[in-house]
């Protein structure tokens, strides 16, 4: 028996290994194809890249009426939030290039951005900018829409 809890013991540890070893492997292949493109698109020298610039999420199919998964969300959440903190004053449509998500799959994260107090906006409808907030909820909850009449 003990033989045997030796060899469960070795095969684990070789998986492990071999899993970090494809895990590094990866990291640095998306890192250095982030590097190449930041060469090759010009980008000034000393530019310090986001998260956005190296692994940003990428939107997936889901079918009709399906539902993020609560880590999907906050992953994006978490995107969102960095972009808005490194590149304050954009609009949706910017933003949306920039993350490669469409704006009704960022809906919801910014709104919960907001609720939070991480984003705050200034202006209506197509011209709202997006600024890093303070940490606090905005006072009376989220900004509500104006009624048509």
């Amino acid at each position: 028996m003990n033989d045997l809890q030796r060899e469960i013991a070795d095969r684990v540890s070789r998986f492990v290994a071999e899993i970090t070893r494809l895990a590094r492997q990866t990291a640095m292949d998306t890192l250095g194809a982030a590097l190449q493109t930041e060469v090759r698109s010009g980008r000034r020298a000393g530019h310090v890249a986001t998260s956005i610039d190296v692994a940003a999420p990428r939107p997936r199919r889901l079918a009709k009426g399906a539902k993020r998964s609560p880590a999907e969300l906050e992953e994006l959440v978490s995107t969102l939030h960095g972009y808005i903190k490194a590149n304050p004053g954009q609009r949706i449509e910017q933003i949306k290039k920039a993350v490669g998500f469409s704006t009704k799959d960022l809906v919801l994260p910014v709104r919960k951005l907001i609720e939070a107090g991480a984003v705050r906006v200034e202006g209506h409808k197509r011209s709202t900018k997006y600024f890093a907030g303070n940490g606090e909820a905005p006072k009376g909850g989220a900004r509500k829409r104006r009624k048509k009449k």
